[in-house]
């Protein structure tokens, strides 16, 4: 689950994590008064939607007086943001952030993840903020660092030494800040539960101050159960109506911009999945993992979620039987099929537990499926279907 760049900067706040003052405003009107009311010489108004990259799109605009807040909020609220992230279509603006301007004088780069391989939460650190992390690590990847936390000690001092070695932190001063926010940053991601925290800038102002500029958070959906107030900031109009509606059946849904619709049981074989179709020269309409115990309900549900993307051409279901038996996900596929008097090619492959009972089922439905010996078979098989071969 992703949060806004204001959502995320109230829990800094509320952490002690530095991070300038401002509000949220849904209207221009609103967004003029709280430029009054922070009475700040510079003001920044920033479009919130759930992608990055909104800077150079034309959401985010400085202001150096009141009529250029009204200006800057009139341009954005309503605008259609298109970055790297939103696809060609963009995302409607809705609500912009209003926040005191700060003076920069160096942007760093800082975040943290889980890293699985260490089983250890690590941060990763950068002097080259304000940049896409990605294009750092392609270009310059000497200039980033990382630094593993033992969950059995937590974060220490040495863990800040060494992000302000990363960092090029010289001042003593600053080396304490940065100790400071390290080992809050570290507390915050345990206790918000997040899968990732990323500051990009961190910057360093002129008055020699250590602020997170923006705020990205994203936080694990299965301990969403005891972060009622994470969940409190969900935000519907980011979520596409297959999301929504994926989410009312514990379906992880994710829309691509693809023609083949992809129904698959765990997430790894998901990605398998999607990498092998385009590998096959098509593209994935959607990330769709039904999870190990699908039963009828939640296939039909899936196939509805898939059928709602005008996009798609042909779905291909690719199930590996281990706790889900391959009969019982035939039945379901049948059930779906015939409810919803699907009309697009439909690609079956299934390979585990009762994989020869569920392919007879399949053949003897009668219903137009084809079926597949291998995930590259069944990709190819989608590929043609999807292009009308």
């Amino acid at each position: 689950m992703n949060i806004h760049e204001y959502q995320a900067k109230s829990l800094f706040h509320k952490e002690g994590i530095p991070a300038p003052q401002g509000k949220v405003a849904f209207t221009v009107e609103e967004a003029v008064a709280i430029a009054k009311e922070l009475n700040s010489p510079v003001t920044v108004v920033k479009a919130q939607i759930h992608a990055g990259g909104r800077g150079k799109g034309g959401g985010v605009k400085v202001a150096k007086n009141l009529d250029d807040v009204k200006k800057y909020a009139t341009d954005i609220l309503g605008m259609q943001l298109v970055t790297h992230q939103t696809g060609p279509e963009g995302r409607k603006v809705r609500k912009v952030l209003v926040e005191q301007g700060s003076n920069i004088e160096k942007e760093l780069y800082l975040s943290l993840i889980l890293d699985r391989e260490k089983s250890m939460i690590s941060f990763i650190a950068s002097t080259e903020g304000g940049m896409d992390i990605e294009e750092v690590s392609a270009h310059h990847p000497e200039k980033i660092g990382t630094v593993a936390v033992d969950p059995v000690t937590g974060f220490f001092p040495f863990h800040g030494r060494a992000l302000c070695e990363i960092l090029g932190l010289k001042d003593p001063d600053l080396q304490k800040q940065m100790n400071d926010i390290g080992s809050k940053l570290y507390k915050f991601f345990l206790k918000y539960d997040c899968a990732l925290l990323e500051i990009n800038p961190l910057i360093i102002t002129k008055e020699k101050k250590l602020m997170a500029l923006d705020g990205k958070l994203n936080f694990d959906d299965n301990a969403l159960f005891r972060q009622k107030e994470v969940v409190a900031f969900r935000d519907l109009d980011e979520e596409t109506k297959g999301e929504i509606e994926a989410s009312k059946y514990e379906l992880a849904y994710i829309s691509l911009d693809g023609e083949i619709g992809c129904m698959v049981n765990g997430a790894g074989l998901a990605m398998a999945t999607l990498d092998i179709i385009q590998q096959a020269g098509g593209s994935p309409a959607n990330f769709l993992d039904v999870g190990g115990g699908a039963d009828k309900e939640k296939v039909t549900a899936a196939f509805k979620i898939i059928l709602s993307d005008p996009k798609v051409k042909a779905i291909l279901v690719n199930i590996f039987g281990g706790i889900m038996k391959c009969d019982v996900i035939a039945e379901g596929v049948i059930a779906a099929a015939r409810e919803m008097n699907i009309t697009v090619p439909l690609v079956v492959r299934l390979q585990g537990t009762n994989v020869e009972a569920g392919k007879a089922l399949l053949a003897s439905s009668g219903l137009k499926i084809t079926p597949a010996d291998d995930l590259k078979d069944a990709a190819e098989k989608a590929v043609r279907a999807a292009k009308g071969a």
